[in-house]
């Protein structure tokens, strides 16, 4: 039986939607009916088990979607392309309480409001260059994924109510991603500049992730294995991130962690492997691609520093004890260059299978048990999302905050802010430093030896959000101590109060050094006039003798200077007439081009 799209590891690209006829009708896989009736948010909820849609032509559909949702179409003012924001609130808030389908009958049947201004309330540009059949089954789409996108909770907005929520809740799944382990000098995978996809592409590989996908692996082993070193994780140490999910666990309150990291070192830190969900496998072990021999994850390192393929040891030694078949005498055959797959495999040369590391690659299928644990159980009991370095670029894992119960608080914590999933809270910043504050301000003690004594952060709101904040390090004092105002949010009263205060002094350290300067400026003046007239005399001097010499040096350059000024004159002058001329042909040239907007570079061909 085929796996189902939905149970693969995907790109971003290729995220599950649900759009057939029958989708608010199919329970999730072990919900009953009742369920349904209790939870209405269920109807809200993507079904992580269903599988894909649209036939060959879905994949096209979905990198619009996901270009449109990253990048939403921004009006600016005056723009009579695009709805008002007011307005656009207004149809988003209408279609949550009318639900897709009456929405969809409402104002798709007809154009009461045109599609393509619509369009511009879901981040559509009205000028996408599709045919409207096209146009239309991108914004039905894209209005179904606007009715499954979670709304953010109101009353959860700034770094104290996340601390508060830590203190209060008792079951919080925690979603960790590569941000978690970059302390220790382990490269995530998305960053810009420190990547590591970045790095492949440096390479010359068009798509970082391509390394990852289990087909390639399978033709080229040794691609990855050049390039696995980079991600092997040191065993020794883990980051105070880590340290923070053990001491949830300590605490009872870690219901599950579902790391998409591949280094293992949660289970370094002591998470036990029933709250843990290793959703993308780990390097703690590995298995043969041909006999399925599975050892531990060790015995390949060497391989993967030294960039070698590693080759399993038993198919090597089961092909040692195979008796050795006696070859053809070879000979040259007229079309010796064509398959020669009908020789009856004489010249088939038995090889050891390829050891591949336990993570899991793009296009194999997710643990079983991701599945069964998040929709049976956590889904139904959580009280807390706190999700952690990750951007949440991979499905399925990157589907789950808008599967589970929309009145569940959610926490995002990273060095960058998202936007295509609707957080409560957003604390950006690195994440050893956020989770330091957040223990700090809930009452708790995070210790680790890579977080300094006397360690404070300044934590600030980013401009234009109510629910965003930075979190930064303070810088230490001489002694190596920090002030314990670095943990509260600044604010312009601090400011001023500074500034009256310091006043006082500064008039005090003025009054006292005018007396000095002004005694200075006495005392010199006397030397300054007596090198004022010596410098003066000096200067008749060497003017008298330089005078009939520079006179004849002036006649000279003067006559070249004009001379030059004759022959360059027209250039100069032809130069400026024809330099605004070239730049006007050059903006005739450049200005259509923006005006189109080119997400699909294929025709659709409707069914």
């Amino acid at each position: 039986m085929a796996t189902p799209l939905a149970h693969r590891k995907r790109k971003h690209a290729e995220i599950v939607d649900l759009t057939s006829d029958d989708d608010s009708a199919t329970p999730a896989r072990g919900a009953t009916k009742n369920d349904e009736v209790a939870q209405p948010a269920q109807k809200q909820r993507r079904k992580l088990e269903d599988d894909d849609f649209g036939g060959d032509d879905g994949s096209v559909f979905e990198d619009a979607l996901d270009e449109i949702e990253l990048n939403p179409y921004a009006s600016t003012d005056g723009d009579d392309e695009a709805l008002s924001e007011d307005l656009a609130a207004r149809l988003r808030a209408q279609l949550r309480d009318d639900g897709p389908q009456q929405f969809m009958q409402k104002y798709l049947t007809n154009e009461d409001i045109p599609h393509r201004l619509l369009g511009t309330a879901f981040g559509i540009n009205p000028n996408l260059d599709v045919p409207q059949e096209m146009y239309l089954r991108v914004l039905g789409l894209a209005i179904q994924r606007s009715y499954n996108k979670r709304q953010k909770l109101a009353q959860y907005n700034t770094i104290d109510d996340a601390a508060k929520l830590l203190r209060t809740s008792h079951n919080i799944m925690v979603i960790t991603g590569a941000g978690i382990s970059t302390s220790l000098g382990i490269p995530d995978f998305r960053s810009k500049g420190t990547g590591f996809y970045e790095r492949i592409r440096t390479l010359g590989y068009e798509d970082g992730e391509d390394v990852f996908n289990i087909d390639n692996f399978d033709d080229k082993p040794n691609i990855f294995y050049s390039l696995a070193g980079d991600i092997l994780p040191d065993q020794k140490r883990f980051s105070p991130t880590h340290a923070f999910l053990r001491l949830l666990q300590d605490k009872d309150r870690l219901q599950t962690n579902y790391t998409q990291n591949i280094d293992n070192l949660e289970g370094l830190a002591g998470i036990d492997k029933e709250r843990l969900i290793q959703c993308h496998g780990s390097f703690a072990t590995a298995s043969c691609r041909k006999c399925r021999h599975k050892v531990p994850g060790e015995e390949i390192f060497d391989d993967i520093r030294a960039k070698r393929v590693a080759r399993c040891r038993r198919c090597t030694q089961t092909i040692a004890k195979q008796p050795k078949k006696k070859q053809k005498a070879f000979k040259l055959r007229k079309n010796d260059w064509e398959d020669s797959s009908d020789d009856g495999g004489e010249y088939d040369v038995p090889e050891a299978g390829v050891m591949k590391p336990d993570i899991t690659f793009f296009g194999e299928q997710l643990p079983d048990n991701f599945f069964q644990r998040f929709t049976e159980r956590d889904a139904k009991n959580v009280d807390l999302v706190v999700v952690i370095g990750t951007s949440l670029k991979v499905a399925p894992v990157s589907e789950m905050p808008n599967y589970l119960p929309h009145h569940v608080p959610q926490i995002f914590i990273s060095r960058e802010p998202i936007q295509h999933v609707n957080f409560d809270i957003q604390l950006i910043g690195d994440c050893d430093h956020v989770v330091f504050e957040l223990c700090r301000r809930a009452g708790w003690s995070l210790k680790h030896e890579m977080i300094p004594p006397h360690f404070r952060v300044k934590v600030r709101p980013v401009e234009g959000s109510n629910c965003m904040w930075t979190v930064k390090p303070r810088k230490p004092k001489a002694d190596g101590s920090t002030s314990d105002e670095g943990s509260k949010i600044e604010s312009t009263p601090r400011r001023r109060d500074n500034a009256v205060e310091a006043t006082p002094r500064r008039q005090e350290h003025t009054a006292e050094a005018l007396p000095r300067r002004q005694k200075f400026a006495v005392e010199a003046t006397p030397r300054r006039q007596v090198s004022a007239v010596e410098a003066v005399q000096r200067r008749r001097e060497t003017t008298v003798d330089a005078t009939p010499r520079q006179r004849d040096i002036n006649v000279d350059s003067g006559m070249r200077h004009h001379e030059d000024t004759v022959d360059l004159t027209p250039q100069h002058r032809k130069g400026k007439i024809l330099a605004p001329a070239a730049r006007q042909n050059e903006k005739v040239d450049t200005a259509p081009q923006g005006k189109k907007a080119t997400i699909f570079t294929a025709l659709y061909q409707p069914h």
